[in-house]
């Protein structure tokens, strides 16, 4: 392997400039290294970062790693640039709790669980990248298929959908809905 110092380096500078996550394979490729030596020095990168309370941290996301900001300093990241996502709006967010959880999933199923069209819904996370077509089901009509991205992941924070809580541990705030 070339100069220790030197590859940690290269692998900083292509994580800074990827802007997504990029898989350890990917990361190996481009320094001409083997996957076990990038896995020792991402973790060694990712060591440095934790212990030197910078403003960066390299994480584990969606399939790959990636350099971040520390969640605690988000503030500042918000002060410099608007946020890319609005909120999502609660007829939104019910439809991509459906669709992460029970995933590949339809339309039509989507809103035999909500109870309510979904159509606006759908348009607006298939919009925001948040989930996409998987495919057509194999049964009349062949409705779409329906399921999350990578930029779900990325979004949320997670390495991948094992990550989601346990369905039963999701508990809906009802609240404020009025009784029937």
């Amino acid at each position: 392997m070339l100069f220790q110092d030197e590859v940690l380096a290269a692998i900083e500078c292509i994580l800074f400039v990827a802007g997504e996550p990029l898989t350890l394979e990917r990361i190996a490729q481009i320094v001409d290294i083997s996957c076990e030596d990038a896995a020792e020095l991402i973790a060694t990168l990712a060591q440095q970062y934790e212990t030197e309370r910078r403003g960066v941290q390299l994480v584990e996301v969606a399939g790959g790693y990636q350099l971040c900001t520390k969640p605690h300093l988000s503030i500042y990241i918000e002060r410099l640039y608007k946020p890319q996502f609005q909120s999502l709006s609660q007829a939104a967010l019910e439809t991509l709790a459906i669709i992460s959880y029970k995933q590949p999933v339809t339309r039509g199923e989507i809103e035999l669980i909500r109870g309510v069209q979904s159509d606006r819904a759908v348009a607006t996370l298939l919009e925001k990248n948040l989930i996409k077509e998987l495919g057509r089901k194999d049964s009349p009509g062949r409705p779409v298929l329906f399921g999350t991205t990578d930029q779900f992941l990325q979004h949320f924070g997670l390495k991948n959908l094992e990550d989601l809580p346990a369905a039963e541990e999701v508990i809906l705030d009802r609240s404020d809905e009025p009784e029937l």
